[in-house]
């Protein structure tokens, strides 16, 4: 395989043997991806049988057909049925190597389909770039050999990509102020009363008291976080890898503890991607049954 383009060797460290280690850590890292493809799917039918009536913002393929017909008659659920089906399909590569095509796109379908209400979140947003990703390695390296190096590699890019690109985001939408104090606290307060009409209670954490109280430090919790987010495309060398991830991990607890904002995925799927696991599974299967390593 020609991997010369400048990055292959961070991404996908084409010098370096596969391993066993490394076959299995790929495995259970597409189960994490699947399960988490399959809750939110059936969280979206769910939430859309229930409640969703009109297209109040169409978005991605619902700005060309009229989302609204899979309101009604468990539409929604039929989605996220076919998607865990074709998912395990998929998983023990019993059909065609297009089937995560097939779920990207479902995926997408019913997210247009449950956030056509105004409200756009971004959480899931990595899950589904990371079937956008399995669904490319699966057609264009249909080889075992290949398909973890690329897959994991194409999705550090774009999780790289994505953290930096949300920097120059911020930088262009409000300049070079907008680590200013004021914004956390403006969003403090807007959290506060969604918490507030939600439980009917808000009690601030330490930090978030800290942080109303003192300007500084409010402007240095946005700067710090900002910074991490410009950081992001260091993902992308491996040796470099680890201490941006830890960075990365740390940025989003900050935001959990400051804003109430929770991007658990995100989270998890950093600690999966960001460490070299595979070494750690390596040394254990060093002390397997070789029949046992072929099967995996």
């Amino acid at each position: 395989m020609n991997w010369t383009f400048p990055l292959a060797s961070g991404l996908f460290e084409p010098k370096r043997d596969s391993s066993p280690g490394e076959t299995l850590f790929f495995k259970l890292f597409e189960i994490f991806i699947l399960c988490y493809t399959i809750k939110f799917s059936f969280e979206w039918a769910h939430y859309t049988q229930l409640r969703n009536v009109d297209v109040v913002l169409p978005l991605g393929v619902a700005n060309y057909f009229d989302v609204s017909l899979f309101f009604d008659h468990y539409l929604s659920y039929l989605i996220a049925g076919s998607i865990l089906i074709i998912s395990i399909i998929a998983f023990f590569r019993k059909g065609p190597n297009w089937l995560y095509m097939v779920v990207m796109l479902l995926f997408h379908l019913l997210y247009v389909i449950r956030f056509s209400q105004g409200e756009i979140p971004h959480s899931q947003n990595l899950i589904g770039m990371s079937l956008l990703c399995f669904a490319i390695g699966l057609i264009w390296y249909p080889d075992k050999k290949y398909q973890p190096r690329f897959i994991i590699g194409s999705i550090l890019f774009f999780i790289g990509l994505g953290y930096t690109t949300a920097f120059f985001a911020k930088l262009i939408g409000t300049g070079i102020h907008w680590f200013d104090s004021h914004h956390l606290w403006l969003w403090i307060s807007e959290k506060s009363v969604d918490i507030l009409s939600r439980e009917g209670v808000y009690n601030p954490n330490f930090l978030q008291r800290l942080a109303l109280t003192n300007s500084g430090i409010a402007s240095m919790i946005l700067l710090i976080g900002w910074f991490t987010e410009f950081i992001g495309f260091t993902l992308w060398w491996h040796r470099l890898r680890p201490y941006t991830t830890t960075l990365l991990i740390m940025m989003h607890i900050g935001i959990t503890l400051s804003m109430n904002i929770r991007f658990d995925a995100f989270v998890y799927q950093l600690i999966l991607i960001g460490y070299p696991w595979y070494r750690i599974f390596d040394l254990y299967l060093k002390k397997t049954p070789d029949w046992v390593i072929k099967t995996i």
